[in-house]
């Protein structure tokens, strides 16, 4: 009996020791898979600092760009704007003193100018008259030069399609000219009052068509030959335009 009590006690302490083994071995599994859980919780945490580090830069150049960009076109535009501006009232300005520097303008006498005569080898029986200009203000050259060769009557005829489309305006220092044909080439005129003469009077004529000023007399270099064919052309700003007739 005694052998048989101490066999059940022997088992029952092996059995009571595996059992406490055991439940150290369960206890010791769930303290494992814990661990992993605990660690997968608190993971993000320091992901989120993360994700605010690199927001907040983006946050920050958004607006910088933003703004930059604002500047840009507000200086654009002021710009752009004060430029046309600019340009609109200069152009409007210069224009409105054209206009009345038009207006203004003393018109070209023997008073503020020089008259120079010289004859031409083409065309042939022609002679350039030169006016040029030696006041200090700009002058309006109208219509066409008043001839008078020696004792005539009366002044020769203008040719009309020698006529500008716009007044002739003569620049302190600078010229204009006439063309003056004072005989036929082919001898046409020749019966009918021809005469020389060494004497020349030019006069101006103002906006009206009226005389302005006195006649100038312009001196001839020798005998110049005149019949009834001879003409005179308007006032031309180039040279080559006053012996085109």
């Amino acid at each position: 009996m005694r052998n048989l009590h101490f066999r059940r006690a022997a088992r029952a302490s092996v059995l009571g020791t595996a059992a406490l083994i055991a439940a150290l071995s369960l206890t010791a599994c769930q303290s494992d898979s814990a661990a992993p859980a605990a660690y997968d919780a608190e993971a993000p945490a320091p992901q989120k600092p993360a994700d605010g580090a690199s927001a907040a830069p983006a946050s920050d150049t958004a607006p910088a760009s933003d703004t930059a960009d604002g500047k840009e076109t507000a200086g654009d535009a002021g710009t752009s704007g004060s430029g046309s501006g600019s340009e609109s009232a200069k152009g409007s300005g210069s224009t409105a003193e054209q206009q009345r520097s038009s207006t203004s303008l003393p018109t070209c006498t023997g008073e503020n100018t020089k008259l120079t005569i010289t004859s031409v080898q083409r065309p042939v029986n022609h002679m350039l008259l030169t006016v040029t200009n030696t006041g200090s203000k700009a002058c309006n050259a109208f219509y066409y030069p008043v001839l008078r060769f020696g004792e005539a009557q009366s002044v020769p005829p203008v040719v009309e399609d020698s006529k500008p489309q716009a007044v002739v305006t003569v620049a302190p220092g600078q010229s204009a000219y006439a063309g003056v044909m004072t005989s036929s080439a082919n001898g046409s005129g020749s019966g009918t009052g021809g005469y020389s003469t060494q004497d020349l009077s030019v006069g101006f004529l103002d906006a009206e068509s009226e005389s302005a000023g006195a006649m100038v007399n312009v001196p001839l270099s020798k005998d110049v030959y005149v019949d009834s064919t001879l003409t005179v052309t308007y006032w031309q700003t180039e040279m080559d335009d006053a012996l085109t007739y």
